[in-house]
């Protein structure tokens, strides 16, 4: 994982932002493929995998359990999967760096197991919560010892009568929580049904479907049998949202820039940035919409328009969880006041993001005052300064896109965590007219 300490100096444009660019793979989509390919019979060819640690980690943790994962280059992957069964037991506890997704699913699969594991994580995941799925998992069965509060390491014992299917009222909005539920549900008996207080991404019910599992959906509720064969399939993955939103708000709020994202999935419950920033006024174009495999995806064409504050409506924070980092940034140079609320769990990510992010804008003169589970954040100028991304790859290149309409340079530190879900963002970002260099701390 990385442990280079690395930082950021970030000038503001000297021009507007243009080209064409394809961002990498979704990330929620690379740890599905390579978990369902490794339960899958036959060998399942992935296309467009993402080249970040906390991907890589997934796939190291299956090759540990047994599974022949073929590196091909390009983001290409062949994963010769061992059936529902055919996973050993590891022999060292599986590493899963800064993955909150890959921990939280691969504790789905690994409750139900015959062997013994143990999964760890760097000091940032061994801070996230974990009781979400500790306590659920338990309900069906599992055998499941953590740090005192739901903390990892997470140490897993085989179930001595199996797992057993429940309904589940999560009393979150949570895909890491259903998905985690729904592997389990893989090697349960009976049905295995999870309720949510509202819908969230569906990347594993239509993977799952893919590799041939009957799953059934009903509004906010997700069921499956457990036993079912998963059968080898082809799984290309799209352009991962999260990623190309930072772009889509570097064009927006810098004069004169047009980019053109390259396949962004536009799964219609992750798109809740897109809707976000065209409330505020952005001039963004669906180019080409069409379907990749089982996900929606289409070419994004963002112009500069000025944007204007709005209270986000909370029926998109769930769809847009990952995006508030670069949504506040945005917010910051907006003409007007950007009113956050129910996004309580943007406390519990990779950092505290609310917190996080109110100090690196506060940093750049920004106005804005935190709530408990947001932010209220006056738009005007930036000016230069001196950012602390607390290791949230995430708080580091949202500050990046901060600056590029500050008064002056940006100095932004803990940045080698980008290299987590985006790999070469510094270069990317220099090709589009970012004035971004590196260097050790």
């Amino acid at each position: 994982m990385s442990g280079a300490r690395l930082e950021w100096r970030a000038q503001p444009a000297r021009g507007p932002l243009r080209g064409v660019l394809r961002v990498p793979g979704d990330k929620s989509i690379s740890h599905r493929a390579m978990m369902l390919g490794s339960l899958a019979e036959g060998s399942t060819e992935v296309s467009g995998f993402l080249e970040g640690e906390d991907t890589l980690a997934t796939a190291a943790a299956f090759r540990a359990m047994g599974v022949r994962i073929d590196a091909e280059g390009g983001g290409k992957r062949i994963v010769h999967g061992v059936g529902l069964h055919g996973l050993r037991a590891p022999s060292a506890a599986l590493d899963l760096g800064n993955s909150g997704t890959g921990m939280r699913l691969l504790a789905g699969i690994l409750a139900g197991q015959a062997f013994g594991s143990e999964l760890i994580g760097d000091a940032s995941l061994s801070r996230r919560p974990m009781k979400r799925v500790i306590e659920p998992l338990a309900r069906m069965g599992a055998r499941i010892d953590s740090r005192e509060g739901g903390l990892a390491p997470l140490r897993f014992a085989p179930a001595p009568a199996g797992l057993d299917g429940i309904e589940y009222q999560s009393p979150v909005a949570s895909a890491q929580v259903k998905s985690c539920l729904l592997l389990a549900g893989l090697f349960a008996r009976g049905l295995t049904t999870v309720n949510e207080p509202h819908r969230t991404r569906d990347h594993t019910e239509r993977m799952l479907r893919a590799f041939g599992v009957q799953v059934q959906v009903a509004g906010n509720t997700a069921s499956l049998r457990g036993g079912q064969r998963l059968l080898a399939a082809s799984i290309a993955v799209p352009a991962d949202i999260s990623s190309a939103a930072f772009f889509a708000v570097a064009a927006s709020i810098v004069p004169g820039s047009e980019l053109l994202l390259e396949q962004v999935g536009i799964n219609p419950l992750r798109d809740g940035i897109l809707r976000a920033l065209r409330l505020m006024g952005a001039d963004i174009t669906l180019v080409n919409p069409r379907v990749l495999g089982d996900e929606p995806v289409a070419d994004l064409r963002v112009r500069h328009a000025p944007l204007r504050g709005i209270e986000v409506p909370e029926a998109l924070v769930p769809d847009m969880i990952d995006e508030f980092p670069v949504l506040f940034a945005a917010a910051a140079v907006a003409q007007g006041t950007t009113v956050v609320r129910g996004a309580a769990e943007l406390r519990v990510k990779e950092s505290d993001r609310i917190a996080a992010m109110a100090a690196a804008l506060r940093a750049l003169g920004a106005d804005i005052d935190e709530t408990r589970d947001g932010a209220i954040i006056r738009g005007g100028r930036l000016t230069g300064g001196r950012i602390d991304s607390h290791g949230d790859h995430r708080i580091a290149m949202a500050s990046a896109v901060a600056a590029l309409v500050a008064d002056g340079a940006v100095e932004i530190a803990d940045c080698a965590n980008v290299a987590t879900s985006f790999p070469d963002f510094v270069g990317l970002a220099a090709a589009t007219g970012f004035s971004l260099t590196e260097h050790a701390a």
